[in-house]
Parts: structure tokens; C-alpha cells; sequence
């Protein structure tokens, strides 16, 4: 069965050309252009995925997804001309699992939704990330890199586990620190960004071309294994 997914925008050419994209890789696909149709398809369609703008003509997008996420867990991707930090935090708190602005490549997007999916129905070997050279062995807490063992502290494990349990998605700093050193702490991203140093510099990581840890600036991080 393919994946089912909604797309919910105002501007009919955007549709229009994400329903190709979509369609043309074998996803099914549903359109709104409202927040009140997007809420009824969302009911009515159950779909495995959502695309959702921010600017709608009766409302905010965010009204529409912090309506969702209180019946459903679907995977949402805000696809908005909206490009302040603020407003991606904003989206990622509420419940969105990805935020992409305007103008955008539909290959990334596509690779975007790729990931989501593979997120909600993993398969028997996603508890193993491995791409010939780091491998991150989530049923066992091991990492390896080119086969050595990498000595990872509790907290650097438990940051990278996360990130690779949601790999290539946006993890936002308040989700780690809150679900790692616990809600006091967090405000505290000085403790990740710290984390985020000694792991990358264990892993052969360059912090200033990175190729697994991709900083998010103001926001969080995100995976590429």
C-alpha cells in the first residue's frame, strides 16, 4: 500500500505541482486549501503524512496543527514562506516534524517526506544506521566508526540515540535537553551545544563542514546517516 498523504496550501499551483511530485514517486494525495478543509480531510482521510502552509485564507496553520496533534501523531511538514527562527521553533513545539520554506526544492522535500515515512513504518533494520563508516547500533548502544569502537559519556549517547532514532529530521534543543537533562533544564543549551562538540569531534565530525551532525542555527539538529 502507498503512503497517503495531504497536502493542505491556498495557492492552487503549489498543489498543483506537489501532487505531481507526490504522485509521481507512488504516493496517494489528498489537497485542502483551508484550514477548516484541511481539519475535515485530516479527519475523514487519516492520512500517513501532512503538508501543511502557515498562510491560509480563514487562519494560521498552527491553529491547524495544534488542532491535529489533539487526536493524531500524523507526521507533519510545514511548508511555509515563513523563515524567522521564530516561527520554525514555534511549528516544531507545537508538533510539526519538519519545517521547509518557500522557495524550495521539491527533491529535498521529497527526501524530507522519505524520511518521515521510513519514521512511522520503520522496518527491521532501522535499529541499525550504518553507511560504511559511522554505525550506530541502537539495540545494542554501540557507534562504531570505520569498525573502532567510539566511547561515548551517557549524555553524548543518549543525544546522539535521539537524533538517530529521528534521523534527518530537525530535533529542536528544547526536545533534547528537556528529554535528556529534564525540563528545568531546558533553557540550558550551552549543555548541548558542548554534547554536540565532543560527539562530533569523536566521530571525525568537522563542525565546520559537517557530514553527520547538521546544526539547525536557533533552532536544533538534525541527523544525515
Amino acid at each position: 500500500m502507498s503512503a497517503h498523504i495531504l497536502v493542505v496550501d491556498d495557492e492552487f499551483q503549489i498543489r498543483k505541482m506537489l501532487r505531481i511530485a507526490l504522485k509521481s514517486v507512488g504516493y496517494e494525495v489528498c489537497e485542502a486549501e483551508s484550514v477548516s478543509t484541511g481539519l475535515a480531510a485530516a479527519v475523514r482521510q487519516q492520512p500517513d503524512l501532512i503538508i501543511l502552509d502557515l498562510g491560509l485564507p480563514d487562519g494560521d496553520g498552527l491553529e491547524l496543527l495544534a488542532e491535529i496533534r489533539s487526536f493524531s501523531s500524523v507526521p507533519v511538514i510545514v511548508l511555509s514562506v515563513r523563515s524567522a527562527d521564530l516561527d520554525k521553533i514555534k511549528a516544531l513545539d507545537i508538533g510539526a516534524q519538519d519545517y521547509v520554506t518557500k522557495p524550495f526544492s521539491v527533491e529535498e522535500l521529497l527526501a524530507r517526506v522519505r524520511a518521515q515515512l521510513r519514521d512511522r513504518f520503520p522496518d527491521k533494520t532501522a535499529s541499525v544506521l550504518d553507511d560504511g563508516h559511522l554505525k550506530i547500533d541502537l539495540a545494542r548502544r554501540l557507534v562504531t566508526c570505520n569498525d573502532k569502537l567510539v566511547e561515548l559519556t551517557p549524555k553524548e549517547y543518549a543525544v546522539l540515540a535521539k537524533l538517530a532514532q529521528h534521523r534527518q529530521c530537525v530535533i529542536t534543543q528544547k526536545q533534547l535537553l528537556e528529554h535528556i537533562w529534564g525540563p528545568s533544564h531546558a533553557q540550558n543549551t550551552h549543555y548541548l551545544r558542548i554534547v554536540v562538540s565532543h560527539i562530533r569531534h569523536k566521530i571525525g565530525d568537522d563542525p565546520t563542514t559537517p557530514r553527520y551532525l547538521i546544526t539547525e542555527a536557533g533552532i536544533g539538529y538534525r541527523l544525515m546517516v
